[in-house]
């Protein structure tokens, strides 16, 4: 009686663990496929949102390059705070240049009217560094050296 007892005992214990773990694989195939779905969601936006970046940096060379104005106007903030520095040949101390929006609607609409670059082989090497949320920062070589740029994402769209 009492062995019957115990192997009762062992059956109940072992039943309610395998329950136990069938429970347990439930709630852990449903994370991993909670997670999965997630995880696509985000994948699929990260990408939209890079893709839409390069593209904007890309309007704001091949403006300049194509003498397209209107690829400035469409894809960089009125607000932009544009800062460079240059120095002259002979190797003299840096100055700094600032340059506002309409400043650069003016370079898109003159500095390649005569073709000193061909826009086809020019350089537009777009690395994109970071995108979190609203802001993106990238690193653009093009003919006349290196921009690092901020974007903002305002009412959908990349600037």
């Amino acid at each position: 009686m009492y062995g019957r007892k115990i192997l009762s005992s062992i059956k109940v214990a072992l039943n309610h663990t395998k329950e136990e773990t069938a429970m347990k694989l439930k709630t852990i195939l449903t994370l991993a496929v909670l997670c999965f779905t997630l995880t696509s969601v985000t994948t699929a936006q990260q990408s939209d949102d890079h893709e839409a970046v390069r593209q904007a940096v890309l309007d704001y060379v091949e403006g300049i390059y194509e003498v397209q104005p209107e690829r400035i106007e469409r894809s960089v903030s009125r607000e932009l705070a544009k800062v460079g520095y240059w120095r002259e040949k002979d190797g003299g101390t840096y100055s700094e240049s600032r340059m506002s929006f309409e400043q650069l609607v003016e370079v898109a609409k003159n500095w390649n009217k005569k073709g000193r670059v061909d826009p086809k082989t020019a350089l537009k090497e777009v690395v994109i560094y970071e995108i979190v949320d609203q802001t993106a920062t990238v690193k653009l070589r093009a003919h006349w050296g290196i921009d690092y740029m901020h974007l903002a994402k305002k009412e959908g769209k990349w600037l």
